[in-house]
């Protein structure tokens, strides 16, 4: 296990945005997008990305209306949460994701990415920048890069 490692998934019905993030560095990035709906699909392509990569922690984003209220997918994503949790025994975080798909959507398009460029990297970007609130948030809050 990678004890600075952390993975955060951007959950979609579609499909799932995967980013990778280091606490030493506090630093995300964009890893992959898992493009199923099928559950043990999913969970196969997350089972081979938690093999390689070793994380210490998950962290799934939660959306949320803009007033902070739950939304249609608020249960869906605390199910998704709480399956990861169960089957690979790795602490879960929920961090907001409130406005991350619009700040991907942007990030892609100042890199001058075409729409279906965009379109099949825009999960993945979701997920680093949520990833990305999580590490900041959690250096800020402990002074130092520690899970």
């Amino acid at each position: 296990m990678h004890e600075h490692t952390v993975l955060g998934f951007d959950f979609g019905i579609r499909r799932i945005g995967v980013a990778v993030g280091e606490m030493m560095l506090g630093s995300a990035r964009p890893l992959t997008t898992i493009s199923a709906e099928a559950n043990d699909v999913r969970f196969t392509a997350i089972g081979k990305l938690v093999a390689e990569w070793q994380p210490a922690a998950l962290v799934v984003g939660l959306p949320l209306s803009l007033d902070g209220e739950p939304g249609d997918m608020t249960a869906r994503c605390k199910r998704f949460a709480r399956q990861l949790e169960g089957r690979f025994r790795l602490p879960v975080t929920l961090v907001d994701e409130r406005l991350t798909s619009v700040e991907a959507e942007d990030r892609l398009r100042q890199r001058g990415l075409a729409w279906q460029q965009r379109k099949t990297t825009l999960d993945a970007e979701a997920a680093a920048i949520l990833l990305q609130a999580y590490l900041d948030t959690h250096r800020h809050e402990h002074g130092q890069a520690r899970l």
